[in-house]
């Protein structure tokens, strides 16, 4: 996938989460998104799938508690494991693990031949590093601008602090990956420009040609 077909599924899937969170009444969490139960059409437009672990909420509060967690490993609230309370942020959390999936091509958990990785623990010390390239999937080739793969891993981080009450409202998160996708198409339209251009003559250089020209037609 391109990296404008990557932004373009985030912002369905966030589309989508927040029709559940905010558009539904009353709410409904998913509490088990993965990028497994996020499909495409034939025209790459993603799809939340699979509602059997989902809760509605009864009324608007913003958390119920469970004394059960449900999930998969890797995409589950910290919180939310902790505590057995769930809400909407606890699916925000989920979401920016899947982000992060879209932007580095990887796996959640990455297999080891002595252990395991989580995609979070593999990626912290990369972005502290401030290498994008190293960030975003290789296989793009870096046919992606950095502004905008920046502010993608930036949304991403900004749905997965273990606290629940510091994650935004997939609301904001929907706005932000639009703008992000907006940056991205921006771009690529001014690179089409620069490269469709004609090569600038300097001006001098114009005028001896020019010079030169009627002296020889004066001959």
């Amino acid at each position: 996938m391109t990296w404008n077909e990557r932004l373009n599924i985030a912002v369905d899937a966030a589309h989508g989460l927040e029709y559940l969170h905010n558009g539904c009444k009353p709410p409904i969490i998913h509490r088990d998104l993965k990028t497994s139960n996020i499909l495409l059409t034939g025209h790459m437009q993603a799809k939340i799938a699979d509602f059997g672990l989902s809760r509605i909420f009864a009324t608007e509060s913003d958390s119920h508690v469970s004394t059960c967690p449900a999930g998969t490993l890797g995409y589950l609230d910290p919180e939310y494991q902790a505590s057995g309370n769930f809400g909407k942020k606890s699916d925000v959390y989920s979401f920016g693990i899947v982000l992060f999936e879209l932007i580095t091509g990887r796996p959640v958990i990455m297999r080891g031949p002595e252990k395991n990785t989580h995609i979070l623990d593999w990626i912290y010390p990369i972005i502290e590093s401030g290498d994008i390239q190293s960030v975003v999937d290789p296989r793009l080739q870096g046919k992606f601008h950095t502004n905008s793969a920046w502010k993608a891993v930036e949304i991403a981080l900004s749905c997965i602090p273990p606290i629940a009450s510091q994650r935004p409202d997939i609301s904001q998160v929907l706005a932000e990956l639009k703008d992000c996708l907006a940056l991205e198409m921006t771009n690529a339209s001014l690179a089409t420009e620069r490269n469709m251009a004609p090569s600038s003559i300097p001006l001098e250089i114009s005028y001896l040609e020019l010079e030169s020209d009627i002296a020889a037609l004066a001959r």
